[in-house]
């Protein structure tokens, strides 16, 4: 298996500008000045992804009253993002990066073990970038259940 960029506590953190569900254009740089979660999943509308996304958003009011907020970021279209906003009423921005490039820059796109096999793919992460854009917490191969309760008690929220 080849080695992943693996970002650190500490480093400065890549930035973007992606479409949200709408087509409108995020960026990192919009948060400025606050605390981001900023999750990455594999694939909208799946068990696993739609577990974690509804736990975000079951816990959303506790993290923003704490200073977090929450992006999630896949490897999705728009359209795609939109149906799983809406499905499941995902109170959230969730971004779409169909050409990988914020997922490579955030080591959470390479090879990883699925099943015991090597694969490539998207490496279920997530990241705290504090009010200066560094980051905070960088945490690779998340679990989809229960990871949303653990990053709380991590963070004191």
């Amino acid at each position: 298996m080849t080695e992943n960029v693996r970002l650190q506590p500490g480093d400065k953190a890549p930035m973007f500008a992606l479409p949200d569900a709408d087509g409108n254009v995020v960026k990192l740089s919009d948060y400025a000045g606050r605390k981001v979660i900023v999750y990455f999943y594999p694939a909208a509308m799946t068990a696993g992804c739609t577990k974690q996304a509804c736990d975000f958003r079951d816990n959303l009011a506790e993290l923003n009253g704490a200073g977090l907020d929450v992006i999630g970021i896949s490897p999705d279209k728009p359209e795609k993002l939109a149906k799983f906003r809406d499905r499941d009423a995902l109170t959230f921005p969730l971004l779409g990066d169909p050409d990988k490039k914020v997922l490579t820059a955030w080591g959470a796109f390479g090879e990883k073990k699925l099943y015991g096999k090597v694969v490539t793919g998207v490496i279920r992460s997530t990241f705290v970038v504090d009010e200066k854009g560094d980051i905070e917490v960088a945490q690779y191969n998340v679990r989809a259940t229960g990871h949303v309760a653990k990053l709380r008690r991590d963070l004191a929220v």
